[in-house]
């Protein structure tokens, strides 16, 4: 108890050091690591039990992406890993439904665990003697005391005496007792944020915790009905289908005035809802045990079915792809494109779990190990660069088949916009859009320096982004005509675009 207190202050005094009133940089990746060397030396099970060891393997590898390129989703990835090594130490996994409620549950009443733990921390007797043999808490203190005390005394004799040492005192600056509670607070905050993965509370661990259950909830449905449902769906989707392999995927000519951008892009996330509601209806209706799910007329609608649902999200893909295409990529339709990809596996994985017999566990494990290798992904790659970098080679300002660009949403994407909005200046040759490019790039590459000059805001991936900056646009790098230059929108800035923000 006494180990996991020292460990779980020092982690308070480090997060309250790296984190009060600063920029989150690199730091946030350090902290992580010494959060997961915490946990090991702490919990010694951490270290035996094969899923907690795994669970600690993620932790780490989210930890190194939270070094290279901090983010808050890789640090709410980071979190459910380290706490999930510390509930594993303690309590079996089951499937990732069940999972996530232990973890929902250590989130929010985790930290109540303290309070009994202080109570019993300062009650506290040390089984062996010596210097503070049998005593305590009160005794201890009471031991202590004189030491200290006299200590103290002739330190301030010997400061009277000696310049050199009461020069050193004088140099100590004890901050005064209102201007430290902030800080005390935010520490106090981050030792009840750590202190439950070293301290789970019972109610978490305890070997039987619910998932939602629907058994018994859902009417059974007649197989008759099933079977007039399939037949119904897939004529349906076929006729969805068949339209889109018409006019979306063969490039016919579509009637009216209707243009393939408003096909592509009205009907993308209409048609992943419309897969999801197919998925849910295969899982409540068709279990994989039931005596209908086994019928071979049965299994081949639903197969049938499935890869109607699979074109319908290829579609989809292509549909998003088409509109990116006409007009610009952002950070969402970069999501919306992963998301499709997820529920077109799901959709794969939910007809081999009918077709197998595999168990619901072994469903909802696979398509969380999916989402999280997903989102892994997402933390080691930089989507907001990825757009800005496909923006900048297909606007139409350098000849590309796109709209023209939109200098505001790149320069909103910060240090991740710098290198493509680097590129976009050496290609502009519009006078004007060249001063509206310098702008931005001006305001992005002195935001990235700000942030790369302070130890705290300091990130890997943006150093590199600046040294390559730095090495393309050389010593001097030229400036916009006009005197702050001109915004994205077009208009010239009357006074320095950074000023009002205090930056």
């Amino acid at each position: 108890m006494r180990a996991k207190l020292i460990l779980a202050a020092l982690l308070a005094i480090l997060a309250e050091q790296l984190f009060y009133c600063q920029w989150i940089g690199s730091t946030i990746g350090g902290f992580a690591f010494a959060w997961i060397v915490a946990l090991m030396a702490a919990v010694p099970a951490v270290r035996r039990r094969p899923g907690a060891r795994f669970a600690l393997l993620v932790a780490t590898l989210f930890a190194a992406t939270l070094v290279y390129d901090p983010g808050l989703l890789g640090w709410a990835l980071f979190w459910a890993a380290i706490s999930s090594a510390g509930l594993l130490a303690r309590a079996r996994f089951g499937d990732m439904l069940r999972w996530s409620v232990r973890l929902l549950a250590h989130l929010f009443i985790g930290w109540i665990r303290w309070f009994g733990d202080g109570v019993r921390i300062l009650r506290i007797r040390s089984p062996k003697s010596g210097i503070a043999g049998g005593r305590s808490l009160a005794a201890l203190i009471s031991l202590l005391a004189l030491p200290l005390i006299g200590g103290g005394i002739f330190l301030t004799l010997f400061a009277s005496a000696n310049p050199l040492i009461a020069d050193a005192i004088d140099r100590i600056r004890i901050p005064s007792p209102v201007s430290i509670v902030p800080q005390l607070a935010f520490a106090g905050l981050a030792f009840f944020a750590v202190w439950p993965s070293l301290r789970p509370h019972p109610f978490v661990t305890r070997p039987a915790i619910g998932a939602p259950s629907f058994a018994g909830v859902l009417p059974q449905v007649p197989a008759a009905s099933i079977i007039l449902s399939l037949l119904t769906f897939n004529a349906v989707f076929a006729l969805q289908n068949s339209l889109d392999i018409i006019f979306l995927w063969s490039g016919a000519r579509l009637p009216g005035t209707i243009t393939m951008a408003d096909y592509a892009h009205r009907g993308a996330y209409a048609l992943i809802a419309t897969a999801l509601l197919a998925a849910l209806f295969v899982l409540t209706v068709l279990s994989p045990r039931s005596p209908t799910s086994k019928r071979a007329s049965v299994r081949l609608l639903v197969t049938l079915w499935v890869a109607q649902n699979l074109l319908l999200v290829a579609s989809s893909i292509l549909r998003t792809l088409d509109y990116v295409g006409s007009y610009s990529l952002t950070v969402m339709r970069i999501a919306a494109l992963a998301w499709m990809l997820l529920v077109g596996l799901g959709l794969v994985l939910i007809l081999w779990r009918l077709l197998t017999g595999r168990s619901t566990a072994w469903l909802i494990n696979t398509n969380a190990f999916a989402a999280g290798a997903m989102l892994l992904i997402g933390c080691a790659a930089d989507p907001a660069a990825i757009a800005a970098d496909w923006n900048v080679r297909h606007a139409r300002e350098v000849g590309g088949p796109a709209q023209p660009i939109d200098l505001c949403y790149l320069r909103n994407q910060g240090a991740s916009a710098l290198l493509p909005l680097i590129e976009l200046e050496s290609a502009a040759r519009d006078p004007e859009f060249l001063d509206r490019v310098r702008t931005a790039r001006e305001e992005v590459l002195r935001i990235t320096v700000l942030g790369q000059s302070d130890w705290h805001s300091w990130t890997w991936r943006n150093a590199g982004r600046l040294a390559a900056a730095q090495a393309a646009l050389g010593a001097n790098p030229p400036r916009p005509r006009t005197a702050y230059g001109t915004s994205c929108t077009g208009d010239s800035y009357r006074e320095d675009p950074l000023s009002s923000s205090g930056d």
